[in-house]
């Protein structure tokens, strides 16, 4: 990636928009279907067009603090982050936090250090997606140097989920949002597996993207969520989401769409792959119809303009 041409500016600014526009309308788009049994695309389709707000929860609320951490320290700060997740969570509770992270930020709020909180909760980590689901804009911030994209995955990791194959995902999930980010044109998909085996080292997920070079070329989106998963564990939801993500190089709605009916959890599996989808492809190719209705629209592209700020 550093031997790369230089992206103009514009189409730069177009994949940091599309990633923070498109990891929230994923997430709005999936939330009604969270748990649901295979939802098929129209019906997406026809309860956002009856919607009049696309709401967002705390998988793009989280990644929210992130990229105001991010921004504010011009690098990953933990004590910073752990900080801006607890006040986030405080502001708006509502957003749907599993009972996890409320508890670790209680513990920070009484002075346990920002990387042992969640330890004490969850001896050995959890190994859920919400370290994942979260982490796209690392992924934007340090599209140009993959060895701070790693420690920089794990390190925001560790506030909730510290188990090594939490970790991993959020790292894998920030690694094809940067590819993505990072070459004009975007590196194919099966590239892009190559490089990800590269960075894999739990053996569940080498297995998951072997599995995923076939899942390619399916026509039977239900081989996805039978072969990758559809849970709330990190490696039974991003790799699926980078699936969804990878066999739509050409189409936001398409793979987001994908990502939701793979039903389980939807709407953190199409945050996911909105994310790389939106970086890919930039802000343009994502629905105008959904971008309308989406709730803190402006936010979402401030904060897009101020991570590439930060960046160049």
């Amino acid at each position: 990636m550093a031997n790369s041409p230089p992206l103009e500016p514009e189409l730069l600014k177009s994949k940091f928009l599309g990633c923070m526009l498109g990891l929230a309308v994923g997430d709005a788009l999936g939330a009604p279907f969270e748990g649901a049994w295979f939802p098929a695309p129209d019906q997406v389709k026809a309860v956002a067009a009856k919607s009049h707000l696309l709401r967002y929860t705390d998988d793009a609320h989280m990644a929210i603090g992130l990229a105001e951490s991010l921004i504010a320290c011009k690098d990953l700060n933990g004590w910073h982050l752990a900080e801006v997740f607890t006040k986030n969570f405080e502001q708006e509770p509502w957003r749907g936090y599993g009972p996890g992270p409320p508890r670790i930020f209680k513990k920070i709020r009484a002075g346990m250090s920002w990387d042992k909180a969640a330890l004490d909760i969850y001896p050995g980590g959890s190994y859920g997606n919400g370290a994942a689901m979260r982490v796209a804009p690392v992924g934007l911030f340090y599209f140009k140097d993959f060895k701070k994209l790693v420690a920089a995955a794990r390190d925001q990791s560790i506030i909730t989920h510290a188990h090594l194959l939490g970790q991993e995902g959020a790292v894998l999930l920030a690694l094809t949002v940067a590819l993505v980010t990072g070459g004009s044109p975007a590196p194919a998909s099966r590239d892009i597996i190559g490089q990800l085996r590269q960075y894999a080292l739990e053996e569940v997920y080498l297995q998951k993207l072997k599995c995923m070079e076939a899942l390619l070329e399916t026509k039977d989106a239900g081989e996805i969520a039978s072969q990758l998963g559809n849970g709330i564990e990190a490696f039974n939801s991003v790799p699926a989401a980078i699936c969804c993500a990878l066999r739509h190089p050409g189409s936001f709605e398409d793979a987001v769409l994908e990502a939701v009916s793979l039903g389980g959890d939807a709407d953190t599996i199409a945050c996911m792959a909105g994310a790389i989808a939106g970086a890919r492809l930039g802000s343009e190719a994502i629905p105008g119809q959904w971008l309308k209705k989406l709730e803190n629209k402006a936010y979402f592209e401030e904060l897009a303009v101020k991570l590439l700020e930060a960046v160049i």
